[in-house]
């Protein structure tokens, strides 16, 4: 919300005629007032709607005032909701500014007085939406500038944690994860605060070359060893001295390649195409696949002596569809570096945009959003990326299947619970009210669970 525009104020009662006066009176104010009938009705369009200021009436049949409130902080802690109310007590009041409230008004009241109170709530909203917008601005020079890799969600801070604990070792470390999801990053960033850092970081991604251009490259060769080979090569491993090598989708090399990568990893040293003799290596070794290598070795395809050689620090990152509070952070920071590029002002998202790109299942997962965005940047003539320009398997609605292709063997409690909620909003269309009818529980306490899996209510 900017000062240009005029607030939305989702209005909630059970009485036709106080709505409609409410409704002539903050229209005539510079208001937007949207009428709910009843509390039931605004949770409905409550997530769809996202307004700026709730005025809500406590006493309603089914749904009350301070369950509104408690799914509007669920939602968005900082959307003011005030609550209007016939039979106001010390005790009622008490309760309503302890749930966050932000005022508490007794009716009857004058008009004067209620138009003073939505004007201070707009004024609040605009200073926390210009305070968070600063705030995202300042982390996000400051992680560029430290070279910290962009995200705010517990799993992926979790993983930046741990790369920044085992970094200043010389472990070799596995780094796990879907294709996209920022492997090679996340490399770089270990090799940045490790004590090899004035050193190269080099890598190969191993299912790009053949095998035999593959060792090759990894293990250099001598002249005459195959055709081709007219002068001796130095290997990455030996290019790589003093500093870090980063062996991307190991997971896909062959049988004949894992033997002497074992070799590497036990020995420190490694045999050119074509030489007998050994040379001593000095590297740190990071390994990545996007596959489960476990799996593979129940397969045959992978060796699992080098799997434990490799696998002294697992690093496993997570897809985007389980980081979704951080989309927001990743588009700032693309369009960001896409301005730079271009020495362009900076394009911004619309809302409608934004919620696209967050509900979107992101099966290529960063690497995707990062190219959707580019698409979108070159194809936008103004300053705001709208809809139409993003990808059209972005708009079409995909269902995420309940149980994934390798569940969990020993699922937790929080992770059952949490499909079942997901299953009875999907087999209820998404709607809250109706779900939580099914579920047994009151709105507002789903509205509790779904913020605390991190699902978007």
């Amino acid at each position: 919300m900017t000062a240009e525009t005029k607030p939305t104020v989702l209005v909630i009662d059970d009485e036709t005629g106080i709505l409609e006066s409410l409704r002539i009176l903050l229209k005539n104010e510079g208001f937007m007032p949207v009428i709910a009938n009843g509390g039931k009705q605004a949770l409905e369009q409550l997530a769809d709607l996202r307004p700026d200021i709730i005025l809500s009436d406590v006493r309603m049949p089914n749904v009350g005032g301070v369950q509104v409130l408690s799914a509007a902080r669920a939602l968005d802690p900082e959307m003011p909701v005030i609550l209007m109310t016939a039979q106001a007590t010390l005790q009622s009041a008490m309760q309503a500014v302890n749930e966050g409230a932000f005022y508490y008004i007794q009716k009857p009241f004058r008009n004067d007085e209620l138009l003073a109170i939505l004007r201070r709530a707009a004024e609040h909203r605009t200073l926390r939406v210009e305070n968070r917008s600063l705030r995202q601005e300042i982390t996000r020079r400051e992680r560029t500038a430290s070279g910290r890799p962009a995200g705010t969600s517990k799993c992926w801070l979790d993983v930046v944690r741990l790369a920044e604990v085992v970094a200043p070792t010389d472990s070799t470390i596995l780094i796990q994860g879907e294709s996209g999801t920022g492997k090679e990053i996340i490399a770089r960033y270990i090799h940045q605060l490790s004590q090899r850092s004035e050193g190269q970081f080099l890598s190969i991604n191993c299912g790009a070359l053949p095998e035999s251009l593959l060792e090759s490259e990894l293990f250099g060769h001598v002249k005459g060893s195959f055709t081709g080979a007219v002068k001796d090569k130095s290997g990455l491993f030996t290019a790589a001295a003093g500093g870090t090598f980063f062996l991307d989708e190991i997971g896909e090399t062959t049988s004949a390649t894992q033997v002497k990568l074992l070799r590497v990893l036990q020995h420190r040293e490694v045999i050119p195409v074509g030489a007998t003799d050994a040379q001593p290596i000095d590297v740190r070794l990071l390994a990545a696949t996007n596959r489960d290598l476990e799996e593979e070795i129940k397969r045959g395809n992978f060796r699992i002596d080098l799997f434990y050689r490799l696998n002294v620090i697992a690093i496993h990152l997570p897809p985007l569809r389980e980081r979704r509070d951080d989309i927001p952070v990743l588009i700032d920071l693309f369009l960001h570096r896409s301005a730079e590029a271009r020495n362009e002002p900076v394009k911004h998202v619309s809302p409608d945009a934004l919620d696209v790109l967050k509900n979107f299942a992101w099966p290529g997962n960063v690497r995707e959003l990062e190219n959707a965005l580019e698409r979108a940047v070159i194809l936008t003539t103004g300053d705001v990326i709208d809809v139409a320009v993003l990808p059209e398997r972005l708009t079409q609605r995909r269902v995420e299947p309940l149980i994934s292709e390798r569940p969990a063997l020993n699922p937790t409690l929080d992770a059952i619970e949490r499909a079942y909620i997901m299953w009875v909003l999907q087999s209820e269309g998404g709607n809250k009210t109706r779900a939580a009818e099914v579920l047994g529980i009151d709105p507002s306490t789903l509205y509790r669970k779904l913020s605390r899996f991190e699902v978007e209510a």
